[in-house]
C-alpha cells in the first residue's frame, strides 16, 4: 500500500513538473537583431518557432537592395538567422506567408524562394498589400517545428 502511494505521489509529482514546463514561451533574440524592437524576432513554444515577419533589410547597415530578387534573399536570410538560434533551418518551417506590395513580383519572389526551400516545402499563402513598412516591397513570416 505505501508502495503505491508513493508511486501515485511520484507520477503526480512528475505531472506536475512536466505541466509546469509546457507551454513556456523563450524568446529568440539572435545577437544580429538590434534588441528594442517593439516585438521579438522569434518566440518558441513546445518546439514551434514563430517567427515575425522580416522584411529585406541588412541588418548592419539598416538599408533595402534596390534590386528585388536581393531584397528577397536578404529577407529569408535574416529569416535563417532566428532559425540557427532556435537550433533549426529551413527544412523546419511548415508554414510561410509572404506579403508583396505588387504581386507582378510574385514569379521574381519564387525563383528565390525556391533557392531556400528546396523539397518538401512548406505550405504557403501569398498575399498582395498595399503598403509595408518604408520601402520594403516583400516581408515574410514563417512557423517552424521540429
Amino acid at each position: 500500500m505505501i508502495g503505491t502511494m508513493r508511486l501515485f505521489l511520484s507520477i503526480v509529482f512528475l505531472a506536475a513538473a512536466v505541466s509546469a514546463t509546457a507551454g513556456e514561451k523563450k524568446v529568440i533574440q539572435p545577437k544580429e537583431f538590434a534588441p528594442g524592437a517593439p516585438f521579438s524576432p522569434g518566440i518558441l513554444v513546445d518546439g514551434t518557432l514563430y517567427v515575425a515577419g522580416q522584411t529585406g533589410t541588412d541588418l548592419k547597415t539598416k538599408q533595402r537592395p534596390e534590386e528585388f530578387e536581393a531584397e528577397v534573399k536578404t529577407c529569408l536570410e535574416n529569416i535563417g538567422i532566428i532559425l540557427r538560434e532556435a537550433k533549426m533551418d529551413y527544412k523546419d518551417v511548415v508554414q510561410v506567408q509572404v506579403f508583396l506590395t505588387d504581386m507582378e513580383l510574385f514569379s521574381r519572389m519564387n525563383a528565390v524562394y525556391t533557392t531556400f526551400f528546396k523539397e518538401q516545402r512548406p505550405v504557403r499563402a501569398t498575399v498582395g498589400v498595399a503598403k509595408l513598412v518604408g520601402t520594403a516591397r516583400i516581408e515574410i513570416l514563417v512557423t517552424a517545428h521540429k
